[in-house]
């Protein structure tokens, strides 16, 4: 018997697979329930997260729901968005007694992409270890065919978007990002309208490079800005530009296109995972923020360059900070900072500095402290920001890349042991 079900299990993966490569995403749905049969998974159904990461949306197969299926299930106080907000599978009050049913996190990596519902004639460690593929392998082909699907993209969006924000979605890499060493997350607000704000993330080697910028205005011109900054940066980049010569790319490239009446400020930096050591250079921009352990944060302080695209003639410096396994390096837009009632103080750096450091302290993955802060910005101003407002976040686990388990990223647990932690005395730093 329990070949015959190990048997079943292999099946179902290895028929989802071999059906996968000409299989288009609307499809997804109706395969993964029917090959889902063989490892007696009585009722599969996938939902995705939407661009806000309010909702979870049920991608349905070709006839649509199933009776008694909800077809939007928020995030917040249900099973299935804390299977999405943990990264862990979450028992639910079965459709039928004779079931169990399973909320399963769909996770690419670390980028969370939905939850799974599955209800299994068993209730088993095989019957998990199979759901549990079956999810893995739910996300591999998401991330697979998302780019191609409008079908997709239609379903995680909950209005319309502006042409600013549908470039600069497509262009940004996804929004989480982790393996032995790092854990890089971000978020974005207001999602639909975003303009002028750009993140990137690149792995090279050892080198994690970290880029944010925030363009002038508020408009589709300010997209357009935001993509060539983004563009001429990744292009020096890949041609082997260090720091300096990235923002002088920047530069040359909004001057030759807008003549001085464009520019763009940014944090670009890069970290060596193999001994902890950041270096940056500011460009106009708020500078870094560092958060050790649970009991305080700095800011990372570096003479400011000019906005790139002004040709101001300031010089830049690149800087340095040293490292401990466990801290995380936070980069932000003014819309983070600035939001703010009528008639009312700003959200400001003191309180957004203090969520960050109690949501670590509470030990949640970096994905979803950043979910919890973008919520908070928004409520904060009353869900009507008139400024992009962006975090993007870094924690540096440690040098060994072989360490791959997860769980830094899923349950906000380090992958090192984190040191105690010690009050900033500017020991360690250096400028050149």
């Amino acid at each position: 018997m329990d070949t015959d079900r190990e048997a079943g299990g292999r099946a179902m993966l290895a028929d989802l697979l071999d059906a996968s490569h000409l299989m288009p995403l609307d499809a997804v749905a109706d395969k993964a329930s029917e090959f889902a049969r063989a490892a007696g998974f009585t009722d599969v159904l996938i939902y995705v997260a939407d661009v806000t990461r309010y909702q979870l949306h049920l991608l349905a197969g070709k006839d649509g729901a199933p009776p008694g299926s909800d077809t939007d299930i928020r995030i917040e106080g249900t099973a299935a968005g804390r299977a999405y907000q943990y990264g862990r599978s979450m028992s639910a009050v079965p459709h039928e007694a004779a079931q169990t049913e399973w909320w399963l996190p769909l996770v690419d990596g670390t980028e969370r992409l939905g939850a799974l519902r599955v209800r299994s004639a068993y209730d088993d460690d095989r019957a998990r270890e199979d759901a549990d593929r079956l999810a893995a392998l739910l996300a591999l082909l998401i991330v697979a065919k998302r780019t191609s699907s409008d079908t997709l993209a239609r379903l995680t969006r909950t209005e319309p978007m502006t042409i600013a924000a549908e470039m600069a979605w497509n262009l940004m890499p996804p929004s989480t990002y982790a393996d032995g060493r790092v854990v890089i997350s971000a978020a974005l607000e207001p999602a639909y309208r975003i303009s002028g704000d750009v993140y990137e993330y690149a792995l090279d080697g050892p080198l994690v490079h970290l880029t944010l910028f925030d363009a002038m205005g508020h408009d589709t011109a300010a997209g357009l800005c935001g993509a060539l900054a983004l563009g001429a940066c990744r292009n020096s980049r890949r041609q082997g530009a260090g720091l300096v010569a990235k923002g002088e790319a920047v530069e040359a490239a909004l001057v030759d296109q807008y003549e001085h009446r464009r520019y763009v400020t940014g944090i670009l930096a890069t970290l060596d995972t193999r001994t902890g050591v950041l270096s940056w250079i500011n460009r106009g921009h708020h500078p870094p923020i560092l958060i050790r352990g649970s009991r305080w944060s700095s800011h990372l302080q570096c003479p400011p360059g000019h906005p790139m695209g002004t040709e101001l003639g300031l010089p830049t410096t690149v800087c340095r900070e040293q490292l401990q396994a466990g801290d995380r390096i936070v980069l932000y837009t003014d819309g983070i900072t600035d939001a703010h009632r009528p008639g009312e103080s700003e959200f400001g750096v003191e309180r957004f500095t203090d969520f960050l450091i109690r949501r670590h302290a509470d030990q949640l993955p970096v994905p979803e402290t950043l979910r919890r802060l973008i919520q908070a910005v928004m409520d904060y101003h009353d869900g009507d920001l008139q400024d992009d407002a962006t975090v993007f976040m870094c924690e540096w686990l440690g040098p060994s890349v072989d360490d791959t388990a997860p769980a830094a990223a899923l349950t906000g647990l380090s992958l090192t042991e984190q040191p105690p932690a010690r009050p900033p005395d500017g020991r360690g730093r250096s400028e050149v």
